[in-house]
């Protein structure tokens, strides 16, 4: 009996302590289906953030209490702090060096200026050697060589233009005016032979294109230009006298008008030009052009019998 009840005392208290395990341990709901997956009940602890003792996972993942505050502003050490530029890391430039590199532009990077005009007169690719022939002549104002245009220098080149009637009378030096100055300017006079006592004698250079009149060696009609024969058609050379004068000749083979006619040879004498005496690409056909206030000069000074020198050779001629 004893016995029997030993038995029953020991069973009751083995079933007593299976119901305080399984109520102290709740139930995985996932164990009737995944009973292996249940964790044990450290781990369960641990993942619901219960107490337990601590696993080497922790060392990894520290707690609120156990994990590194943030360190501070003021902990960090001033020198870790980002430096800021100093003067020296961007240089600016001081007075002096803004002052040398303006000193040091070179001024040839400016766009060279336009040759300066006087009066509308701009700089001729003969100025020097036109401002020379004009001051050698005279008669024109005053003119300087150095080979700038000025307002005199415009003056006298405009008024030599309009005298010997190139066009336009602009004052710029170019080839006309170079040409007409420099034949003008290199005349002598002496090459004609007039001396004292032959009286008036009508001087040509065939050579410079350019016609004077003496009286006993001394000029009194100062030289201009002309154009005599063009090629085929050059003035004979030689010493003539004026044998027929007409204020207004009708040329038959030609069919014009010649004013101002002195004829001294054949066919040929001085008249007024019918075209621009300055085209040399034309001449005449024998005869002596002149330009119509030349034409009335000669013509004023003119007389049947009066002597004409031809000398030289016309260019191309």
């Amino acid at each position: 009996m004893n016995a029997v009840r030993s038995t029953v005392w020991v069973a009751a208290l083995a079933v007593v302590t299976l119901v305080g395990v399984g109520a102290c341990t709740p139930e995985d709901p996932q164990a009737d289906r995944a009973g292996a997956d249940r964790a044990p009940a450290g781990v369960a602890g641990r993942a619901s953030g219960a107490g337990g003792s601590a696993g080497a996972d922790q060392r990894d993942q520290p707690t609120a209490t156990t994990s590194p505050a943030k360190p501070k502003a003021t902990a960090k050490p001033k020198g870790t702090a980002k430096p800021k530029p100093t003067a020296t890391a961007r240089p600016k430039p001081t007075p002096t060096v803004r002052a040398a590199a303006k000193r040091t532009t070179p001024k040839a990077t400016k766009t060279p200026s336009k040759p300066k005009t006087y009066a509308g007169c701009p700089t001729g690719e003969y100025q020097k050697a036109v401002e020379t022939y004009l001051a050698r002549l005279g008669g024109f104002g005053t003119v300087v060589v150095d080979g700038r245009q000025s307002a005199t220098d415009c003056a006298a080149i405009k008024k030599f233009q309009q005298r010997y009637d190139i066009r336009p009378p602009e004052g710029r030096a170019g080839p006309t005016t170079h040409d007409v100055a420099k034949r003008l300017a290199t005349t002598n006079v002496k090459d004609c032979g007039s001396t004292a006592g032959s009286g008036v004698t009508f001087c040509i250079d065939l050579t410079r294109q350019t016609t004077w009149v003496t009286r006993d060696g001394k000029v009194v009609v100062a030289p201009t230009v002309t154009r005599t024969g063009m090629k085929g058609y050059a003035t004979p050379t030689g010493t003539y006298k004026i044998n027929y004068r007409n204020t207004k000749e009708w040329s038959d083979p030609y069919e014009v008008w010649l004013p101002y006619w002195q004829r001294f040879v054949g066919g040929i004498g001085y008249h007024q030009t019918t075209t621009y005496l300055h085209d040399k690409s034309i001449g005449s056909h024998g005869c002596v052009n002149l330009l119509p206030v030349d034409a009335k000069r000669f013509w004023d000074w003119g007389k049947v019998g009066y002597r004409v020198k031809v000398f030289g050779q016309r260019p191309g001629t």
